[in-house]
């Protein structure tokens, strides 16, 4: 089991695997079981953001054990925790905002 850092800038912490893009952290929710996963929404222009991997794990049905969001985007931030928590089923926890200090 791992647990995945989504991020295109900030350092990742130690013990997540890094993921740049949408696509990497997609690959990565198809064939690891993830047991936290920390969202960035914004990737770089014209990328796909972070509500493309909300959107693939709500339609595979590959979600975390726990999701975390450390963007700076409010507005993405409540688009990726609104989808969330509207579909993933009740022993995951998704959390509407970053890691506490003590999870990194």
């Amino acid at each position: 089991m791992i647990n995945v850092y989504l991020d295109d800038y900030r350092p990742c912490p130690q013990g997540f695997v890094l993921a740049k893009t949408a696509a990497e952290c997609i690959l990565l929710l198809q064939h690891e079981e993830v047991n936290i996963l920390s969202l960035d929404f914004e990737l770089g222009w014209g990328q796909p953001n972070g509500l493309a991997v909300a959107e693939y794990i709500v339609t595979s049905g590959r979600y975390p054990r726990r999701c975390y969001f450390h963007t700076s985007s409010l507005a993405g931030r409540l688009q990726m925790v609104h989808l969330l928590t509207q579909h993933a089923p009740l022993d995951i926890q998704i959390h509407n905002g970053p890691m506490p200090a003590e999870s990194r």
